[in-house]
């Protein structure tokens, strides 16, 4: 048997280049969305271990990103990916809660998935709109209801307070914004996502199977795998948003 400071189990990040069903293609379609970034300030609020902001500031020689997220992990693992490419002299990355961090007027807002940190999607628009210069650009990723949820699905994200992709467009509307692009997550970039989100996981357990953590890990993966084969697969959907604050 495996000591218990053995090889600890790992989380469902380690296999994810980003924390929402995003494929490579379409991260760049989204960085292309936002125009020309020349000169600008990215700011990503919930910007985990800044993937998405990496390739942006990549893209864009003379463009700046600064991050912020209480997740410690993410905020090193994105600070060791920024050197290792190049890019902490353009890239600022803190640990701190996005709700209370003070942080540069933005050209360009990311939010991705993290309007649950704010308290919803209503309170992230309302809240990002004032961070972000008038003309400037926010790039909201959020979720939706594909089609009416089963019940054990809505009581689950009930929290969340979504809705359909129109009534998400129309809050951004309404919140100040205007739409530029609207685009959303495909089932394969679902599967992707919660596959390998359970990837590192298994692979833990494949190698570690006595281990004293093993049968913990297998309930958390068999019960995530379950929440979305058996639950949100095909009703719960991801939408990709380019908005231009009024």
């Amino acid at each position: 048997m495996c000591a218990v400071t053995d090889a600890p189990p790992p989380n469902g990040h380690a296999f994810l280049d980003f924390n929402s069903p995003l494929s490579d293609a379409r991260s760049y379609d989204l960085i292309a969305s936002l125009g020309d970034l020349r000169g600008s300030t990215v700011v990503d609020y919930g910007c985990g271990w800044a993937e998405l902001l990496l390739r942006a500031v990549e893209h864009e020689p003379t463009a700046r990103g600064v991050g912020v997220d209480g997740d410690e992990h993410a905020i090193e693992r994105g600070r060791a990916n920024a050197r290792a490419r190049g890019l902490s002299e353009r890239v600022e990355l803190h640990l701190g809660d996005v709700t209370t961090w003070d942080g540069p007027t933005a050209d360009v807002a990311v939010s991705m998935g993290s309007s649950h940190a704010w308290g919803g999607t209503l309170q992230t628009l309302a809240a990002l709109h004032e961070r972000i210069r008038p003309g400037g650009l926010l790039l909201l990723g959020d979720g939706f209801w594909e089609r009416p949820p089963l019940e054990h699905i809505a009581e689950a994200f009930a929290g969340d307070a979504l809705g359909s992709l129109d009534e998400l467009v129309d809050a951004a509307m309404e919140a100040g914004f205007r739409l530029f692009n609207l685009t959303t997550a495909s089932l394969d970039e679902w599967d992707g996502f919660e596959s390998r989100w359970c990837l590192a996981r298994e692979r833990w357990l494949a190698e570690h199977p006595d281990h004293v953590e093993a049968a913990e890990v297998r309930r958390i993966v068999d019960e995530h795998r379950d929440l979305w084969l058996k639950g949100y697969r095909g009703s719960l959907g991801f939408a990709y948003l380019t908005l231009a604050r009024r």
